[in-house]
């Protein structure tokens, strides 16, 4: 199974998630520098990682969203490959128009860092699937503009879709109805604030986060 992670300037959590890629996959990960025009040939699996893209200067994610390689990772997207933007990757995801909503700055106004329970809504998706519906999980979040935002119009649009992939069971933000994760209408896009990559392997204390790695594992195996 072939990964690309997307780097930006201020990215750093790319590495990290290159990694449990590796460690998931046995494939290295190929690094993609925003500047570049085309993904590789054959990927199954874009990433956009967590950290502060471009210093995070107007809004979080909003310039990362117009670099070169984003047309690419929108046209991979819209043909059904499989996409995940972790933490400031989801922001990018929302500013890009590959999510709907808008992430806010945090309730709390204060950036947030520490273990997070998450819960599973949904396990019909290549994200989820190795869950149980209900689940509960630990893993860590690291944000100070976490704070998910949707109308009532697209709250119903997502819930009737069954397209939340984990709610918080404690809110750290502010979120609408705890939601820390979306998937896409084709459901081959998720975006989530909690970083699974970082407890993915027993030496960093668990490996809570493995399930979303081993199931988007499984779901192309599958096809």
């Amino acid at each position: 199974m072939k990964s690309a992670v997307i780097v930006f300037p201020g990215s750093n959590c790319d590495r990290d998630l290159a990694v449990a890629f590796e460690r998931s996959f046995g494939v290295k990960s190929q690094m993609i520098w925003h500047k570049d025009a085309s993904l590789p040939d054959n990927i199954d699996i874009v990433a956009i990682p967590g950290g502060f893209s471009f210093g995070d200067y107007l809004r979080c994610g909003a310039i990362a969203a117009r670099a070169p390689i984003m047309q690419s990772v929108i046209n991979f997207a819209n043909r059904g490959g499989h996409v995940l933007g972790i933490c400031n990757g989801f922001q990018v995801l929302i500013e890009s128009g590959l999510l709907p909503g808008a992430l806010m700055r945090n309730s709390g106004l204060k950036f947030v860092c520490k273990d997070q329970v998450l819960m599973t809504e949904t396990t019909n998706s290549p994200f989820t699937n190795a869950f149980g519906k209900g689940q509960k999980f630990t893993v860590p979040i690291a944000h100070h503009d976490g704070n998910y935002i949707a109308d009532d119009n697209l709250l119903a649009k997502l819930n009737g879709e069954d397209r939340v992939a984990f709610r918080y069971v404690e809110n750290p933000n502010g979120s609408v109805e705890n939601i820390a994760g979306i998937l896409s209408e084709n459901r081959r896009v998720l975006g989530m604030m909690p970083h699974p990559e970082r407890l993915n392997d027993p030496a960093l204390g668990g490996v809570d986060g493995a399930r979303l790695f081993d199931s988007l594992l499984g779901a192309v195996i599958a096809n």
